[in-house]
């Protein structure tokens, strides 16, 4: 049988990373395997759910390249097994639900919200775990109006199924109660309409997180009573926060498109989520998506919760960012410069506040000295905003330890006549030139010399911020910096 996996989210909110990493697994599993990836929208909640939310996660796993076989797509859909919207789908789940009804293996139950209100609470008095009685199930109901329907589950043995990552797990069915898979409008509930999609759409693998494990035994009796195959099951670990609760806002941002708008590169959050709960083993760290495929096993995914690391993000995405080239580089940090206000794009030109132009060759040279630093790309716009912004400190930071006002001016003036001796203006000229006048008191020459150039305490170094300013706006600078004394 053909390896098929389905990512099957509900579009109720954002796309988060917890969803990013079950779509990223079961791709994995499937380009692995020479399968098929398949995007499902489980959009039963008509309330909730949201055309803004599905778009979210279709522009949010393109974006990462996860690239699926079959699904929903921003126009319509592609494959042969949809529609793939459950909202859709609902004569489909009618024909099933009506035979499990016909063959008495579920019988519309009339009970009340109070009346199974007060059943539950009783249940919890006796220290029971709260399921339904089944009053409904023994008699042949008279009643009219609305209803539910329920599933008959078996009172004795359990349900038991291997977890391709967990291992053996069992449920006792006596504790899981005869559940609700449908309305009295046959309309169909999650566990009822993902046996069914899994089974149409002949699903062979399911990959998911592990707060559904205790969806599966319920599946599992379904596919039974149905007399259909049940897919093999792997559940993947929750993704933690640092204090090792359950990841959420508190911890850091969780949407994937919040990501995307700081600065990560789709490849960086690629190569960062995939370790979360799973290793090839060994140190290393960095792997191409096409990599990452290779190594794949499910076996190598962990049952413990993964840890959310930031700073491990931040690392990984800072050596994405320096193995860009420059000009690349630079046309993506150009959205962060033009919103931020320091550049403004006119006719395919860019400008800054004062009018200056700047073509893309300026900005990647600026980009070029700044990638070391950067950890996003957004950063870009608090390491190179002096390049792009008249400079304004505080003429105290141009003193290097107990220099006085008098040889700071000094300072700044043999930096004037060492910027005019220089004959070629590229970076090791402006280096040897810059080195020589400043003899052996470095500190007291190239502080007050880089601090007038960027107004910053930290920065790039003299030589690189020089070389990207050029020799007039230097100069421009030295003096400004001179009046201040």
């Amino acid at each position: 049988m053909k390896k098929r996996v389905r990512f099957a989210p509900s579009p109720t909110g954002p796309f988060h990373i917890g969803s990013a990493r079950v779509a990223l697994f079961n791709y994995l599993f499937a380009k692995k395997n020479k399968g098929d990836f398949i995007l499902r929208i489980e959009d039963t909640d008509k309330t909730r759910s949201k055309r803004e939310y599905e778009l979210d996660i279709i522009r949010s796993i393109k974006w990462l390249n996860i690239n699926y076989d079959e699904g929903v797509t921003e126009e319509s859909e592609k494959g042969s097994y949809g529609p793939y919207r459950q909202s859709e789908r609902g004569e489909i789940y009618k024909k099933y639900l009506q035979k499990l009804l016909q063959e008495d293996k579920a019988y519309p139950c009339f009970c009340s919200a109070e009346e199974l209100e007060k059943e539950r609470k009783k249940q919890l008095e006796r220290g029971e775990a709260p399921r339904y009685s089944g009053k409904c199930a023994q008699k042949k109901n008279e009643k009219k109006g609305d209803f539910v329907i329920r599933f008959r589950s078996p009172k004795e043995e359990s349900t038991t199924f291997n977890d391709l990552i967990r291992g053996k797990v069992s449920f006792d069915n006596n504790e899981i109660g005869d559940f609700v898979i449908g309305k009295s409008d046959f309309s169909a509930l999650y566990n009822f309409v993902v046996v069914i999609d899994d089974h149409e759409m002949e699903i062979s693998h399911v990959i998911r997180g592990e707060d559904h494990i205790s969806n599966t035994p319920r599946q599992i009796l379904i596919q039974k009573a149905l007399g259909i195959n049940t897919p093999y099951y792997a559940h993947l670990p929750l993704i933690l926060g640092p204090d090792k609760s359950k990841l959420s806002k508190r911890h850091a941002a969780v949407s994937v498109q919040e990501y995307k708008e700081m600065g990560y590169l789709p490849e960086a959050m690629i190569n960062f989520i995939s370790f979360l709960g799973w290793n090839p083993g060994g140190e290393r760290e960095i792997y191409s998506l096409e990599e990452i495929i290779e190594e794949f096993k499910l076996e190598k995914c962990k049952k413990s919760g993964a840890v959310f690391n930031i700073d491990k993000l931040d690392s990984i995405n800072g050596y994405y960012i320096r193995q860009k080239d420059d000009n690349e580089l630079a046309e993506m940090c150009v959205p962060f410069l033009t919103e931020s206000g320091f550049l403004e794009q006119k006719e395919g030109k860019y400008f800054n506040s004062q009018g200056k132009q700047f073509s893309l060759e300026d900005i990647a040279k600026t980009v070029s000295i700044c990638k070391e630093r950067m950890k996003n790309l957004s950063e870009i716009t608090k390491l190179a905003d002096y390049f792009f912004a008249p400079v304004d400190y505080d003429k105290e930071m141009l003193r290097w330890k107990n220099m006085s006002d008098e040889e700071i001016y000094d300072s700044l003036k043999r930096g004037e006549e060492a910027v005019l001796e220089i004959d070629k203006w590229d970076m090791e000229s402006i280096e040897k030139t810059l080195i020589e006048r400043a003899g052996s008191d470095k500190g007291s020459f190239l502080w007050p010399f880089r601090v007038a150039l960027s107004g910053k305490k930290a920065s790039a170094g003299p030589f690189e911020i020089s070389w990207v300013l050029g020799r007039d706006e230097v100069l421009k600078r030295l003096r400004k910096a001179k009046k201040k004394l």
